[in-house]
């Protein structure tokens, strides 16, 4: 199943009350290319490690996992003007058991997913500044 969702960082919309709940409890960057994700799926906690497979500053990530729920994706970042970007997240999943491929038919997935870009737009544009993080070439 492949998502494609698309946010603009900039101005502000009004938030679905539905998607407050994020789907990422918790990321380590364990080197400049791998990371440990705990994440929610299906109401359960899972764990997995991904590893960056290309990354260019201010333009593009992509990932894939290399342990437990299998994934990859890309993030591009696109100036649309000096005070807005548009982020584009596009993933790629396999739901896992009955729970998983009943909410990605309800769409689920994509609302959760959708909650995520909203709450990094807005750490984004709290923040105002970068976070110090290493953001070389891979």
């Amino acid at each position: 199943m492949a998502q494609n969702l698309r946010r603009h960082v900039s101005p502000m919309s009004a938030e679905d009350p539905s998607n407050n709940k994020s789907t990422t409890k918790g990321m380590d960057q364990l080197d400049d290319k791998r990371m440990h994700w705990v994440v929610e799926i299906g109401g359960k906690t899972e764990e997995y490690d991904a590893e960056i497979t290309e990354q260019v500053p201010d333009q593009r990530i992509a990932w894939r996992s290399t342990s437990g729920p299998k994934n990859s994706g890309l993030v591009s970042f696109h100036p649309l003007d000096a005070n807005r970007t548009r982020v584009l997240l596009q993933m790629e999943y396999e739901p896992r058991g009955m729970v998983e491929n009943a909410g990605d038919m309800l769409g689920v997935v994509s609302m959760r997913l959708q909650g995520d870009l909203d709450r990094f737009k807005k750490f984004i544009e709290a923040r105002g500044v970068e976070t110090g993080a290493w953001r070389g070439n891979i």
